[in-house]
């Protein structure tokens, strides 16, 4: 049976991570969608790593803050799964998660990359499903899977809950870590998915929970403000476009 990677860089957040992983193991059936942990610590001083060996989880324990690409591309080295997730540690999944993105990435001719609507994020994946706290969250996001929405093509996925299959991580490579410590590298991968032939595909049925830039809420807001402008222009530097015709 096919597996899946979940690859979850973290920096200093070990409650929102206790909370995602609860919720993966929760909310994941095994023998329907079998799946490995893998997290990547950039260096945290919260005893993250120490709760990672606790609970049995595959780490990457680096020793520098590295950024959000390099760690992605730190786990996918590591991972062993047919299918390839990366995973904010700032994202609560809900019931039919795992299995609802494989059934578009596996049953779809030509997709190579699926994700979830959120919401919290950028684009045409945010997704106006009203609730009032994280209980309410998973009675939303089991009323939205109920409905059976058809996958949707789309141009752009957000790396919050970025599934791709083994093959374009063989064909297209790692994350660009010019972009590091982050911003613009899932626009990159998502461009470089479809210049090689892979289409990408929302899931309207799917409906996770996401904080929200919190790798970054503790920086200085002009800081972060900068840093978006700057990955921006490296993109288009390297491309010749504006991202913003992709959202």
């Amino acid at each position: 049976m096919r597996r899946t990677s979940i690859i979850i860089p973290t920096f200093n957040g070990l409650a929102m991570l206790e909370q995602a992983v609860d919720a993966i193991r929760r909310y994941t059936n095994v023998q329907e969608t079998p799946y490995e942990l893998i997290v990547v610590d950039n260096a945290s001083t919260d005893g993250t790593g120490s709760w990672c060996v606790q609970q049995g989880i595959r780490l990457i324990a680096l020793p520098a803050n590295t950024g959000f690409p390099a760690a992605c591309n730190r786990g996918l080295r590591l991972a062993s799964g047919d299918n390839l997730l990366l995973l904010n540690n700032d994202v609560t999944v809900s019931g039919g998660w795992l299995s609802g993105m494989l059934e578009a990435l596996q049953g779809i001719e030509g997709a190579g990359m699926v994700g979830p609507v959120s919401n919290y994020v950028s684009g045409r994946q945010k997704a106006d499903h009203p609730f009032t706290s994280l209980a309410d969250f998973h009675r939303a996001a089991a009323e939205v899977y109920a409905q059976q929405l058809e996958p949707q093509p789309i141009m752009r996925l957000v790396g919050f809950c970025m599934l791709f299959k083994r093959e374009l991580y063989d064909r297209i490579g790692e994350l660009d870590e010019r972009f590091s410590p982050g911003h613009y590298e899932d626009d990159d991968y998502c461009l470089r998915a479809r210049m090689h032939g892979f289409s990408l595909y929302m899931c309207p049925r799917v409906f996770v929970h996401h904080e929200g830039s919190a790798s970054f809420k503790r920086d200085n807001p002009q800081a972060v403000t900068q840093l978006v402008e700057r990955n921006r222009r490296l993109f288009q530097e390297k491309w010749q476009v504006d991202p913003a015709q992709f959202m």
